[in-house]
């Protein structure tokens, strides 16, 4: 189970627990009307371990979930040169635990409150509110590494444990965001950057190549 859901896990196996025996002891299989949200809700907060790629030029997915746009020559609203931006969304079926795609030194964590659009429309990435992680990756990745944790129509919550200083390595765990959600992560744009992902792809936090930086 995910570290940043220990209450929201308890809660869930105590409530579901009881409600589950309650209903098993006096209605028989109607138990299975509290035992299956119990058991949907337990996977939603789901860890699994994951096998990170090796390799100091690799952009590595921050979240599970299907890509919903490729874009090159970007530019963001904090100013500055182009950037290579790749947005997931992220269904209630999905892992919620983002991870670094690189390593690198926290610089900056900026929360910002919002709406709760749909995830899935373009206009939630900055109209709802959403977490700001800015990363000093380590050499030859190009900084800042920004990637926002954005809610969705159903996401509540968003958790950023990183801080500014802290050292994050390439796939490490910084974060949820709980319910569906988006995810946006924006580098420096380089004529170096091989994209292996496109918009319909399924990516899996930590293990999915987004880009190459080629050599």
């Amino acid at each position: 189970m995910a570290p940043y859901a220990r209450t929201e896990v308890l809660l869930t196996l105590l409530i579901g627990g009881v409600l589950t025996a309650l209903a098993g002891y006096g209605f028989g299989w109607w138990a299975l009307v509290p035992a299956l949200p119990t058991l949907f809700l337990l996977s939603f907060y789901r860890d699994p371990p994951r096998r990170i790629p090796s390799g100091d030029r690799l952009l590595l997915s921050p979240a599970d979930g299907r890509i919903m746009s490729v874009e090159r020559g970007y530019r963001g609203p904090e100013g500055g040169g182009p950037e290579l931006r790749i947005c997931i969304f992220l269904s209630v079926f999905n892992v919620h635990v983002n991870r670094s795609p690189c390593a690198g030194r926290v610089a900056e964590v900026i929360y910002r409150e919002g709406l709760f659009l749909n995830a899935l429309k373009p206009e939630a990435t900055l109209r709802n509110e959403n977490s700001l992680l800015v990363i000093e990756p380590d050499a030859p990745i190009p900084g800042p590494v920004r990637v926002r944790q954005i809610a969705g129509l159903l996401a509540k919550r968003i958790v950023c444990a990183a801080k500014p200083g802290d050292v994050l390595a390439a796939g490490q765990r910084f974060g949820m965001i709980k319910l569906g959600s988006q995810t946006e992560i924006r580098v420096p744009d380089q004529e170096g950057w091989g994209v292996r992902v496109k918009a319909g792809d399924v990516v899996h936090g930590g293990t999915t190549v987004l880009a190459e930086l080629q050599e």
